[in-house]
This record gives C-alpha cells, structure tokens and sequence, in this order.
C-alpha cells in the first residue's frame, strides 16, 4: 500500500525523484513521465515496479487511449501489446502510428503521411504495388509512377491529384451552390406552405364561426317563424270554436223551447176533457210549430259551413316566412342563385337547339338556320345572356346521361370560330368535359386533366368566387363531392358556357 506521507507519494519509486507531474496507475502508485516512457519502451504498456510488483497500463495512457482511440478507432500497427491511437497512417509502409513510432518513422517523401485511415491498399497501384500519384485522364483512373512508364497507360495524358482534386472541388462547390440554392428553395416553400396552412386554420376557424351564427340564427328565425306559425294555427282553432260554441248556445235554446212545447203537447194529448182541449187548441191558434224558420235554415246552413283550419293561411304564413330566411341566409353567405341566368340564342351554333325557356341546350341533328351573327359560335356552344364580374355564383345544372358535353364559363372576348374556340382550349376559358359517358376532364388553355374517379350524378354544381379567382365543379349527390378548382386571376366578365353533342344540359333554377 503507498505511504500517505504528500511528499513520499509525490516520490517516484523507480528514481527516488520527487515529481511534480506524477502518472498514476491502478495500483495508486506515482511515476515520473521518464519511468513510465522507458518501461513502455521495452515491454510497450506492461509495468512492473519494485513497490508492489504489479502489472499496469498506466492511467494516463489509459486515459489518452479513452479519449483519442474512441474517437478514430484506428490504432498503431506496432503497438501489438496494447490498442494506441494512430496520429498518422503512412501508405508506403500501409500501417497506422502512434505519436512514438511516428517520431522514429522514415521522414523520406515516399513516406507519404496522411490521417489515420484503415483503407490503406486503396492507395498503391494493384498492380505495382507503388503509391498512385498521378491520374489518367483518358481512362479516368488513378495510376502509379509505373504505369504511366511502362505499364497500360503509357503515353496517356495524366495529371497530378492536387490539380485533379482542384478541378473537381471546383464542380463540387458549383454542385454545392445548386444543391444549396435548391434547399434554400424548399426551405421558402416549405415556409410558404407553413404560412398556407396558418392561412388556412385562421380561415377555417372564422368560416366555422360565420356558419356556425348562420345556423344559430337560423335555428332562431325557424323557433321564432314555428311560434307563429303554430300561434295563428291556435287562433283559428279559437275563432272556429267560438263560432261553433254559439251555434250550439242558439241551438240548444231552441231544443230546450222545444222541448217545453213537447211535453205540453203530450200532456194535451193525454187529458180526457174535451172541453180544455178544444179551449187551448183555439187560443193557440196551431201555433207550437211556428218556429224562425228563416233563421234555423241560416243555421243549418251555419252548421255544415262551420270553417277548419285554413290551411292556404298557414301555407302562405310557412312560406313567406321560410322564404324570408332563405333571404337572410344567402345574405348571410352572400351566394347568388341562377334564377336569371338564360342562355343568349344570338351566340348558339347551328346545331344547338336552345329551349323556350332559355334553360336548356341540347344538340341537334337539324341545323336550326339561325340568323349570322357576329357573336354567334361556328361550333355547338352556347353562352349566358348575364355576365359576372363580381361576387359569388352558384347554380346547379342537369345534364343528360349520354353523349359528349363541356361546362364551364368564359370571356366575352372567347373567338367564336375555328379551333381555338372551343371551351376550354384557350386561356380565355375553363370547363369541365364529359366524354364517352365514363371519362371526365377538366381543361383551360389547352392542357387537360383526367378526373382520377367518375362521376354517377347527373346534378351537377359550379361555384365562381370572382375576387377570389375560383371556379369550382361539384357532383350533387348524398354527400357532395368535389370534382375540381380552377384558380386565376379574372381579368374580364365571366359568361356561363355549354357545348353539346348528342346531349344536353340544362340549368335548374
């Protein structure tokens, strides 16, 4: 055990030299740095000393092993009795070495020195087993000194690896701008969409709150319309009875007059004094019958004209109130219905037949001879008479379960004949098409969409938010189902527009 004296411990036992800077091994004796490198010398991390004869790796080359050797995990080659970190690897002599051996190691050029590395015969030529200096530009291969005098790439261009290595840092560092740029990119994309979708909960949550008002209100205005509704219902209910409830007060005035009479014409009948009979039958003069007959017929009449319930008030009540509601509702979403759109004869093909009505365009097989106009279509279209420039639309539109139809809107500046014409074929309109009854696309300017799923309704919606740049499709079925969206920026008035071929459409409303 060592002595606990400060000064005996600070004592090299090897050299009795007092040491200021002593190593420490595990049995918790102190050497001086000299000891312990000349033990290492000859027996490379076993230590015996005289104190206690024990056998150590000293604790601070244990240590500097713990901190460097973890670190790179490649030792020295010549350190075969203890794992030492390698500083340096040398690719003639394909070791890696410790700060001792590198200190005594040849300083000759050949020795080339580089980071510790365990990939060693990577960097000799396979086949003269030199160290590759130079690289050959012809066959794009690094090469030894050997090679290019004597072997396979003799007489080939060949330049040295600092130039390579220059040259390709150089398009390193041009690839690396553009990777840099392109994440610099999606960094702001991925931002931007971040922002989109702080945009989008914000406007989700003031949308939810506007509906969820516009129910409240609604609920509101229907509890405030059904107490109406029922109060009017239980004023007729009050007026018929009272009605009824004097007819039977007058009646049962008269069953009671009548009554009375009745028994004393029975008592007549049954008294056996002729005398009194014939008496009373003189001073009545035969009048117990008179009764107001002009009166009981008014009654009687009265009695099967007793009114019910007037339903047509109730109607009318239900409907102007429920409909003032519906007012306050599209108010409320500011949505505008398509009560006034109507198709514009004046720019239907020849081969479009538009209805009475203006509601409906169908395809025909006849030419319908329409006058030449100058916004008249060469081929079967058809526009609104009503343009929008503003606001929000929507209407719904029944179409035929055949045929070939497009639908959509478009600007009044649309060419009205050759190919360019056509919805959705140019930039001044959009459209959703149905073709051999299963497929459905969506064009603008040319360039087509396929839907990804069909559409099995024949009820369709299309929703336009002028100053919001939308044009969307719907299919109107249990539930609703978006089909698509367009987004631009409107720049003129937007007209509703059709084409059909062996179908029809028509707009509901």
């Amino acid at each position: 055990m060592a002595s606990a004296d400060p000064t005996e411990t600070l004592t090299c036992p090897n050299c009795q030299n007092t040491n200021a800077d002593p190593g420490a091994v595990t049995c918790e004796h102190n050497f001086c740095w000299v000891c312990i490198d000349c033990v290492l010398d000859k027996q490379r991390g076993v230590h015996t000393h005289h104190e206690c004869r024990g056998v150590e790796r000293p604790v601070q080359e244990r240590r500097v092993w713990e901190v460097a050797g973890h670190h790179s995990g490649i030792t020295c080659t010549y350190c075969v009795h203890a794992p030492i970190p390698a500083v340096k690897s040398c690719v003639m002599c394909e070791a890696s070495l410790c700060d001792t051996h590198l200190a005594v190691h040849s300083k000759s050029p050949e020795h080339v020195l580089i980071e510790p590395t365990t990939a060693l015969r990577n960097r000799k030529c396979s086949i003269h087993k030199k160290i590759l200096e130079y690289y050959c530009t012809a066959d794009a291969a690094c090469v030894c000194v050997s090679c290019i005098l004597f072997g396979d790439h003799r007489g080939h261009r060949v330049e040295t690896f600092d130039v390579v290595s220059e040259r390709k840092k150089k398009k390193l560092k041009i690839d690396l701008n553009k990777i840099t740029s392109k994440s610099d990119e999606r960094e702001k994309k991925i931002q931007t969409l971040q922002s989109r979708r702080g945009e989008v909960k914000a406007k989700t949550s003031d949308v939810t709150e506007r509906v969820t008002a516009l129910f409240r209100d609604i609920r509101r205005q229907l509890d405030v319309l059904e107490k109406r509704v029922l109060s009017e219902i239980s004023r007729q209910e009050e007026q018929v009875s009272l009605s009824v409830s004097k007819l039977i007060q007058h009646l049962e005035l008269q069953r009671d007059a009548l009554s009375s009479k009745i028994s004393y014409l029975e008592e007549l009948c049954t008294n056996t004094d002729p005398l009194i009979i014939i008496q009373e039958q003189e001073s009545e003069r035969e009048d117990y019958c008179d009764v107001e007959e002009d009166s009981d017929d008014w009654r009687d009449r009265q009695i099967y004209r007793v009114p019910g319930v007037d339903e047509g008030l109730v109607s009318v009540t239900l409907h102007t109130g429920l409909w003032g509601i519906m007012s306050s509702i599209k108010n409320g979403i500011n949505v505008q219905g398509a009560a006034d759109i109507l198709l514009d004869v004046n720019t239907a093909g020849n081969d479009i037949h538009v209805s009475g009505d203006l509601k409906a365009a169908s395809w025909s097989h006849i030419d319908q001879n329409y006058p030449e106009k100058p916004g008249r279509f060469q081929y079967d279209q058809v526009l609104s008479t009503r343009s929008f420039s503003s606001g929000r639309h929507f209407w719904e539109v029944e179409t035929s379960e055949t045929g070939v139809w497009f639908m959509g809107m478009c600007y009044p500046s649309i060419d009205r004949k050759g190919r360019q014409s056509w919805i959705g074929d140019n930039n001044k309109s959009w459209c959703l098409r149905r073709y051999d009854n299963v497929q459905y696309s969506v064009i603008h300017d040319g360039k087509w969409l396929q839907l990804p799923h069909s559409v099995s309704c024949q009820l369709l919606g299309i929703y336009l938010d002028y100053e919001a740049g939308q044009l969307s499709f719907y299919e109107l079925r249990d539930p609703i189902r978006h089909l698509h969206t367009f987004s631009a920026t409107f720049i003129e008035p937007l007209h509703v527009a059709f084409s059909v071929y062996k179908s029809w459409v028509r707009i509901k409303g």
